[in-house]
């Protein structure tokens, strides 16, 4: 979903300052209650009438916290797994956190694991 254009915003936050109540501009320019009075708040704290930005990653510095800690176990053991890394989280930190946190973070710092033929486990000896 978009942000509502900003000459609507500026209309909106100019009837409240021109006298008009958060409520009786709302209703005039057709959106809703709450958002023009979060508009106006925004305008008198920041001056600024310009959306925020939306979507992102909000929760990735949790785990980036312990990159040094998970990147550090996965070099002393090769072959430890997702499960293995978030126990000993678990266990040491008192913090839990997803696999598939756990594997976003390898795989922002570079330390995925790639299938190759030589590791073939299905094939016949």
């Amino acid at each position: 979903m978009r942000p509502l254009s900003n000459d609507l915003r500026k209309r909106v936050i100019d009837a409240v300052e021109g006298g008009m109540s958060r409520r009786a501009a709302a209703e005039r320019f057709g959106v809703a209650i709450s958002t023009a009075i979060r508009w106006v708040e925004r305008w008198r704290t920041s001056g600024s009438h310009q959306p925020d930005r939306q979507g992102g990653d909000y929760r990735s510095h949790h785990v980036e916290a312990y990159a040094a800690e998970i990147l550090m176990l996965v070099e002393d053991t090769k072959d430890i797994t997702l499960a293995e890394i978030a126990a000993h989280l678990k266990d040491r930190h008192g913090r839990a956190f997803a696999l598939s946190t756990i594997w976003r973070l390898l795989d922002r710092h570079a330390m995925t694991f790639k299938k190759n033929r030589a590791r073939r486990r299905t094939a016949k000896a």
